[in-house]
């Protein structure tokens, strides 16, 4: 069953990781998707193979991709643009772009502080901004997902940087449900407990990752992929009516914690 079929979607940090598995399942779904990824070369070669990917299965003219730094606001501003130029609107938009370098707090520098509360949450912000203008002109309504994190609600010593952010993203999407609800905008987070992904997957081998596992009730850890079902039905019209709201994705770990 298709679910998104003629829905353009424009997704941030999409070339890898969590975002590359939504893009995927929503293209699949019927959606037409354009990616936003970070401007190196590794990024660019993944988005490509995205690409490829996507277009022998749904076959070409059904993803787009364009390069920018989301702590931007400008690379938020390209993204939409480009999905309007290739799709000529846009129904849902992914706020998904994040980093977690882990570092101490007493020792961490000013530098990396900034960094990453500007690609997380900065960036959040004004692509989010550009996508409810986009989608307020449209006068059609649309779905905006941020992603957030368990880190969200729960503290971690190597992420005093990152909790935050995604604490921001979270209030993010709930304060712009409110304020874009009379557009017919809805937005909703999804906070992933721990997937495995390139940000993290050295920290979570051996011992450790089997020991972070065992805290899980569903007895493994996320992959990415476990984010795209929840992604696609809150993008979908199946949760018309469903706004405001944190979709934990977790395997039950937040509820082990309490």
């Amino acid at each position: 069953m298709a679910l998104l079929t003629g829905k353009a979607v424009a997704i941030t940090g999409a070339a890898s990781g969590i975002g590359r598995a939504i893009a995927l399942e929503m293209a699949r779904h019927g959606a037409s998707v354009c990616i936003n990824y970070y401007p190196d070369e590794p990024s660019a070669a993944a988005a490509a193979a995205l690409g490829a990917q996507i277009a022998a299965e749904r076959g070409p003219g059904v993803f787009a991709s364009v390069a920018g730094d989301i702590s931007t606001p400008e690379a938020g501003q390209a993204l939409v643009a480009a999905a309007v130029a290739h799709f000529g609107k846009l129904d849902v938009f992914v706020s998904n772009a994040g980093i977690c370098p882990f570092a101490e707090f007493t020792t961490m520098p000013a530098d990396t502080y900034r960094r990453t509360v500007a690609v997380n949450l900065d960036g959040a912000f004004f692509a989010t901004q550009a996508a409810a203008r986009q989608m307020q002109a449209q006068g059609t309504g649309g779905s905006i997902i941020g992603v957030s994190s368990i880190s969200a609600l729960v503290g971690g010593g190597l992420q005093t940087h990152y909790t935050p952010t995604k604490a921001g993203v979270l209030s993010l999407m709930q304060s712009c449900a409110v304020a874009l609800g009379q557009h017919g905008i809805r937005c909703n987070a999804l906070l992933p407990g721990t997937i495995r992904t390139g940000l993290n997957e050295a920290d979570l081998v051996g011992a450790k990752g089997a020991a972070m596992a065992a805290r899980v009730p569903l007895g493994r850890l996320g992959e990415p992929a476990d984010l795209a079902g929840p992604a696609v039905f809150l993008a979908s019209d199946l949760s018309c009516y469903v706004t405001g709201a944190q979709v934990l994705v977790d395997g039950g770990l937040f509820v082990n914690l309490q």
